[in-house]
């Protein structure tokens, strides 16, 4: 203890120096908005880079179970091609929105994939890390899905790497609806299990049942419609109100996610553009 003291007292001016500047950088990148993006920016890129040494390591401890995630995926994507299916007849034309199917259909989703170099699931606030960022064509607000179902949307990127905010998050909110009824909600997390998110604003009215599919919805740009959520695993009764809510069991599985697909949606910006516009006008 008395060395520690000596060397206080003998670096003091140093360690003193030393303190005020941190203090300084503090103020400068929690108050400045430009140094803030910058600082950001860079550790998004530091930590990306020595999450993806750590990942690895753990990575190949998981090959078996990620190549049988893979073949499933393969799997599904394959059934979804236009060469799977066949009209009944003449007069029926089978579209999907986002899979041309013809010279008068447009691909409005493009689809990138992407490894998780880091993850969270403990927090009140839980992200993934992705190495992928704007070199790649990855740009904030894109939705990110995994082979089971939705894991996020992009909030922040560097040049090779992405911040993804989770949906174990308590800031998340997205529409969502029920596959039976077709009743939507909004789902968030109330950030107890990471097993499960919750899902409100379903009227009383409507038919809910234990089992039914929680998915994606066409009201939001974030992702394409139908794209799997979780399953509804209990209904929480709510005498004090007239809208149910629904303990939902999420489909992705953030304890060992280790690839993840990112949905750039190629008109988001002309969407994006017309609903700021038509506000303007409005106010």
């Amino acid at each position: 203890m008395r060395n520690v003291f000596l060397f206080i007292r003998r670096h003091f001016n140093f360690l003193f120096f030393l303190v005020l500047q941190i203090i300084a950088l503090s103020f400068l990148f929690r108050f400045n908005k430009f140094h803030q993006a910058a600082f950001l920016n860079v550790s998004t890129e530091i930590t990306g880079r020595i999450n993806e040494r750590y990942n690895n390591i753990e990575y190949y401890f998981q090959l078996k179970k990620t190549n049988e995630s893979l073949v499933q995926e393969n799997a599904r994507l394959r059934q979804q091609l236009k060469e799977n299916y066949e009209a009944p007849d003449s007069l029926t034309r089978l579209i999907h929105d986002t899979i041309r199917v013809d010279s008068t259909s447009i691909i409005k989703y493009k689809i990138m994939e992407a490894k998780v170099v880091g993850n969270t699931t403990s927090l009140q606030d839980n992200y993934l890390t992705i190495h992928r960022g704007f070199d790649q064509g990855v740009r904030p607000n894109m939705g990110v899905t995994g082979p089971q179902g939705i894991v996020g949307s992009v909030v922040n990127v560097s040049k090779n790497f992405a911040t993804v905010q989770s949906m174990l998050h308590y800031q998340f909110k997205y529409v969502a609806k029920l596959k039976h009824s077709n009743e939507t909600g909004t789902i968030g997390w109330d950030g107890l299990s990471p097993l499960y998110v919750i899902m409100k604003g379903i009227p009383k009215s409507a038919k809910v049942e234990k089992g039914d599919t929680v998915l994606t919805t066409q009201l939001t740009s974030t992702f394409p419609a139908n794209l799997m959520i979780g399953t509804v695993a209990e209904i929480v009764p709510d005498n004090s109100s007239s809208f149910y809510t629904l303990k939902v069991r999420a489909a992705t599985n953030f304890g060992n996610i280790e690839y993840v697909y990112v949905i750039d949606n190629l008109q988001y910006e002309e969407q994006k553009m017309l609903e700021d516009s038509t506000r303007k006008k409005i106010q």
